[in-house]
Order: structure tokens, then C-alpha cells, then sequence
């Protein structure tokens, strides 16, 4: 067949060109998107490879450059269906509308991996330890896939998107109840960020929840604790803000974490010292100073008494309670892991039906746990060794052992 036999036959063909246009249509765009694929997304990957930039590596591992690249053939295909002869008009109205839906729908997809760029190269930065931006990079995407749905709706239907936005405006209230969840997470968010309230990297403590741990994660929904048994709590955002939890973060950055332990003291232990055993503990280097001081303000206050101090009851000698509680500071001031800028204190409780409660307060100089709890160890092992040297003992429930030596004792 001839050229010109070709063009006759297709002169009274119609549906001829029309099929035709449209498979040039068709492959035309085939080939723009296997250009584009060539040259945005293999060209741009060996270049995003030998920089050193963050940025580049970030928006090729969210597949910004791909989405980008898969717009063109729908341009295409949106601007040249019109020079499709004889398609009816409707039919280009239809094919026109449904690709630039689809550009659409891939330039959002391009713009929310934007936005996930962003949020990874941002989570690399210093500043991503104090404030975390994935909450307001969630709500921007939601933004963004709401107008786009809209937008893309009113394309494919061809109709204004405000008619759709007023028709939305009917609906508020719906959208408020299905929306409520996100509206008071992004609430709670933006309270948590800028009272600087919680950090990834945080150690919080949530009871009523069962969260125990680091912070690992902070989104616009949920924030993601791993616990100490490596297991992983979700807790709705806007719990943070309605319910209590606690922070440690005060405590890390202070270089010092508190001691805060009790020795129950038979009660029946206590007593005054003699001078024996005054002379014997004089020679524990911590309470030599403090024995002689101590030694010669009460000779002076016993003397003022006169013929009072005939009588024991009226003078002022020392217990072994209160030296131990002399000898408990002073240990613990000498402590090389004490903290020596933090407060540090012994003190006696009221007593109760478990004996008398000696409590230590003090802090450490380390806030690592595995240290804290080997120095706090430490502490109470000497101390709780060092308790007969005063005459003291420590109240214990009596066990089973204990009352068959009491009955063995009594049938004796």
C-alpha cells in the first residue's frame, strides 16, 4: 500500500487515526518515562554517591527523585490528548482529568518524602537531641494528603475543590470526632516541644502505663519507650500531658544520683557508751577527732551541773546510735564515689514496731546504673558490718531457724 493509498484509507477511517494518535501518545510517554528513569534516577544516584552531602543521600533513600520521575509521562499524556483526533470531547475531558489526578497524587508522594528527608537529616543534627521535629513532619503530611485528596477528587470529578471544602465545612463536626486522637496529640506535641518536657534519650517513669525506660521515639501519636527488659511501651501522646510521669533527666545531667536507704536499728541494741568501749572506738580513724570533741563539750556541760552530776541520769553521755550516725557521715564524706557538691546527711526516723530507721541521703558522682547500685553496695555492706562494733544490731523478723532455737533453748 502507498503513502498515499495510507493516507486515503485513514482519511475515511476515523477510529484508524484515533488509535493510531493514541498509541504515539502512549509510547511517547513510554519513552519519557524511560528517559526520565535513566537520566533523574540513575544519573542522580551515581552523583547523590560520590557527595558528601546529607541532603542528597536523604532524598534518594525516600525515592523523592522516582516520584518526580513518574510525573512526567502523565504530562504527557495530560497535554497532548488534546491532539488526538477525533476522540470525543468527553473522552478527552476524562483521560485529561485522570492524569493530572495522577501527577497529582506522585508530586504529593515527592513532597512527603521532602518532608521524610527532612526529618531524617534533622535526626542527625545536634539539635535533634533536645527537640524532635517527626510530630510536626506527621501533621504536615497529613495536611498535605488531605488537601491533595481534595484536590485530586475535584480533578477527577471536575469540580471546583471549594465546593468540596464547603461541603467539608457541613461536616466539621464529624471531622472533629474523627480527627479528635490527632488533634490532641498534635497539642500534646507542641506542649512537650516547647515546655522542653520530653527528649529522645530521656529516662521517664510511667506506672500506670508500664513504662520504664529510654526514650526511643517521639511521633505527632505515640512516643515509644524501651524499657529496661528491652521490651518496647507505646504511650498515646496526649497521655504526657493529661497523667504524671517522671523524668530523669534532671538526674543525669547533674552528675549525681541519690541514695536514699534506710537501717532499721533494734531498738533493743540502743544504749549509752562506757568508757571502754569509748576508748575502743576512739580508735577508728573517722571517729577520733569527733570522740575527743565530742568527749570534752560534755565534760564541760556536766560539770556546769555540780552535785547534779552525781546522779548518771542527769549528765550527758554518748550513745552508740548517735556515734554510729557520726561514723555513717563520716564514711560517707570519705568516700571517694559520694558526691562532695550534693547533699549528704544520716539521720534517725520515728521509730516503729521494725525498730528505729537510720536513713542515709546522699548522691553519688556517677549516674551510671551498674556503678550506682555497686557503690550503694558498697556502702551498706560496710555498714551493716560495722554495726556490732557499736553494740548495735539490725531488726529481723525473726525466721524459721530462729524459733527452733528459741524452743531448743527453752526445753533446756
Amino acid at each position: 500500500m502507498t503513502w498515499e493509498a495510507m493516507m486515503a484509507w485513514l482519511e475515511s477511517a476515523p477510529w484508524a487515526r484515533m488509535v493510531g494518535a493514541l498509541a504515539l501518545l502512549i509510547l511517547s510517554a513510554l519513552l519519557v518515562q524511560a528517559v526520565a528513569q535513566f537520566l533523574i534516577v540513575r544519573v542522580v544516584r551515581i552523583v547523590v554517591q560520590r557527595t558528601a552531602n546529607r541532603w542528597d543521600d536523604a532524598l534518594l533513600e525516600h525515592r523523592v527523585f522516582h516520584r518526580a520521575a513518574r510525573i512526567l509521562p502523565y504530562l504527557v499524556i495530560q497535554f497532548g490528548i488534546a491532539w488526538v483526533p477525533d476522540l470525543p470531547p468527553k473522552a478527552v475531558l476524562v483521560i485529561s482529568n485522570v492524569a493530572l489526578a495522577t501527577t497529582l497524587l506522585y508530586a504529593t508522594l515527592a513532597i512527603a518524602g521532602i518532608l521524610d528527608a527532612a526529618q531524617t537529616v534533622y535526626a542527625l543534627s545536634e539539635h535533634a537531641r533536645t527537640r524532635s521535629i517527626k510530630g510536626y513532619v506527621q501533621l504536615g503530611k497529613l495536611a498535605l494528603y488531605v488537601v491533595a485528596a481534595i484536590a485530586i477528587v475535584a480533578t477527577i470529578i471536575d469540580r471546583s475543590p471549594w465546593l468540596l471544602l464547603s461541603g467539608l465545612g457541613a461536616m466539621s463536626a464529624v471531622l472533629l470526632l474523627v480527627f479528635k486522637d490527632t488533634i490532641m496529640s498534635f497539642v500534646a506535641s507542641v506542649q512537650l516541644t516547647s515546655n522542653d518536657m520530653l527528649r529522645v534519650g530521656d529516662w521517664i517513669e510511667m506506672p500506670q502505663v508500664g513504662a520504664d525506660g529510654d526514650v526511643v521515639d517521639i511521633a505527632l501519636h505515640t512516643v515509644k519507650v524501651q524499657n529496661w527488659d528491652k521490651t518496647i511501651t507505646t504511650i498515646p501522646t496526649w497521655r504526657l500531658i493529661s497523667e504524671s510521669f517522671r523524668n530523669w533527666r534532671g538526674m543525669q545531667q547533674s552528675g549525681g544520683r541519690r541514695i536514699k536507704r534506710t537501717l532499721c536499728i533494734d531498738a533493743g541494741s540502743v544504749g549509752f557508751l562506757d568508757e571502754a568501749e569509748i576508748a575502743r572506738l576512739s580508735k577508728l580513724h573517722l571517729l577520733g577527732s569527733y570522740l575527743t570533741d565530742k568527749q570534752r563539750l560534755l565534760a564541760d556541760a556536766n560539770a556546769a551541773l555540780g552535785v547534779a552530776a552525781v546522779v548518771p541520769a542527769n549528765t550527758r553521755r554518748l550513745t552508740n546510735l548517735g556515734t554510729f550516725r557520726e561514723y555513717a557521715l563520716a564514711y560517707l564524706r570519705a568516700h571517694p564515689n559520694i558526691h562532695e557538691g550534693m547533699t549528704c546527711m544520716v539521720r534517725s526516723l520515728q521509730p516503729s514496731a521494725t525498730g528505729i530507721p537510720v536513713e542515709l541521703y546522699c548522691f553519688t558522682n556517677t549516674t551510671v546504673w551498674a556503678e550506682y547500685e555497686r557503690v550503694q553496695g558498697d556502702v551498706f555492706d560496710h555498714l551493716l558490718a560495722i554495726l556490732p562494733e557499736f553494740g548495735l544490731r539490725m531488726y529481723q523478723n525473726p525466721a524459721g531457724a530462729d524459733l527452733v532455737r528459741w524452743q531448743g533453748q527453752r526445753a533446756a
